[in-house]
């Protein structure tokens, strides 16, 4: 990698990183947050759902920003933004307020992805795009596993409880100096600069009109892999704590062995996925994830549990390792930095209530029975719309990323 280029990659993956960072600190605090504001469980996890339905709005307006203006600047803003809304939250007076912040976060955190993406990779080679787009995305388990940790820690030493913990997801921040002083705008967004510059202001959505079968492909494959990856993550430390009357410290164990395992997947799986092709990667992890849900689930000890976390965040992560670099080899070059972000963040709008169906499902069931219902429909899906992909549109595994 040139200088340039690992730069640019150490600013995308960290801002992925911080981004995931700031919304999994939630997703372990469900319980705390619905005693403080006298709610129910479903109820707090219904902030969850707020903010992945809230993501695409972020997507189109900073994706539009990076088409048109480049991806540097617009990372910065967004940085900025999640970071501030992460820290309002920690003084949230009401449960409405946080609600709305909550919202606001999900706008700031639809924007990121598919910036960072854009800018990662087109600055680098073909034949690497495999291996950094599982490195990249894994920054999202990263961010997993500093959330876990931070719990933790805050849990046995510091006391600070949930408000603390968003507190210090105003850290990103940082990152704006560094990405200020250190990263290069996008090289490939400079030689068409002034094509875009000229273009109407609405030439996304038009662009987005022109290529609508594979604008469609690509949310409703998007929504099946969000909902694979939030159904098997979002509510896990509840499962734990609710299902199987686990302690803060077995739950934080557990988490951090299910980041480990989905962060050893996405990059051996990505790098997988240059030599066999994405699509093909992603149809046999979801497979195997199949295979995996009697033990993760299931299990009757916590040393089977902690297998069972590794294994199939092993298999879950490790088809979202291809995603960075399958969608930026799909999308329309002049809509690189909108495309890619804009399909990932609808496809979670349509996969936003996951999570909450798990929880109420699990009111009527064991939470296990509720997770392993979900999962195995969801894995099932994935597969088949990974196959029809090769319908829509070839994969572009081995092409340069060009204006």
């Amino acid at each position: 990698m040139t200088a340039a280029a690992r730069k640019t990659f150490i600013a995308s993956f960290l801002g992925w990183t911080l981004d995931a960072f700031d919304f999994f600190l939630l997703t372990f605090v469900v319980t705390r947050i619905a005693g403080n504001f006298g709610r129910a469980i479903p109820e707090v996890a219904f902030a969850i759902t707020l903010t992945l339905m809230c993501r695409p709005i972020g997507a189109l307006l900073f994706g539009w920003l990076a088409d048109r203006y480049g991806r540097r600047t617009p990372l910065m803003i967004d940085i900025a933004c999640y970071s501030l809304i992460e820290l309002l939250t920690a003084f949230s007076p009401n449960f409405t307020v946080f609600l709305v912040l909550r919202a606001l976060y999900g706008v700031a955190m639809g924007g990121e992805w598919g910036l960072g993406a854009a800018m990662a990779m087109e600055s680098l080679p073909p034949q690497r795009r495999g291996f950094f787009s599982g490195l990249l995305q894994e920054g999202y388990m990263v961010g997993y596993l500093l959330a876990a940790l931070a719990y933790y820690f805050d849990f046995h030493f510091t006391h600070w409880g949930w408000r603390g913990l968003f507190v210090i997801g105003a850290l990103p921040a940082v990152l704006i100096l560094y990405i200020r002083s250190s990263v290069p705008e996008s090289e490939v967004w400079l030689q068409g600069r002034a094509t875009r510059l000229a273009a109407p202001p609405l030439f996304v959505l038009k662009s987005l009109l022109a290529h609508w079968p594979l604008f469609i492909y690509a949310v409703a494959f998007l929504a099946a892999m969000n909902a694979m990856s939030h159904g098997t993550q979002d509510l896990y430390a509840t499962f734990l704590e609710k299902g199987r009357g686990f302690s803060t410290g077995q739950v934080s164990m557990l988490s951090i062995i299910a980041a480990v395992g989905a962060i050893v997947g996405g990059v051996t799986f990505g790098t997988l996925s240059q030599r066999f092709g994405r699509r093909a990667v992603v149809m046999f992890c979801a497979l195997l994830g199949m295979c995996f849900i009697p033990l993760w689930a299931f299990s009757p000890t916590v040393a089977l549990l902690g297998l069972g976390a590794f294994a199939m965040q092993f298999a879950i992560q490790g088809s979202w390792g291809v995603i960075p670099a399958h969608l930026n080899e799909l999308s329309p070059s002049e809509l690189r930095g909108t495309f890619p972000g804009f399909t990932y963040q609808l496809g979670n709008l349509v996969a936003a209530g996951t999570a909450q169906f798990e929880a109420s499902l699990a009111q009527h069931m064991p939470y296990a029975n509720a997770f392993a219902i979900v999962v195995v429909i969801v894995l099932g899906v994935v597969v088949v719309l990974s196959g029809l992909g090769y319908l829509v549109r070839p994969e572009n595994r081995a092409a340069a990323l060009l204006v």
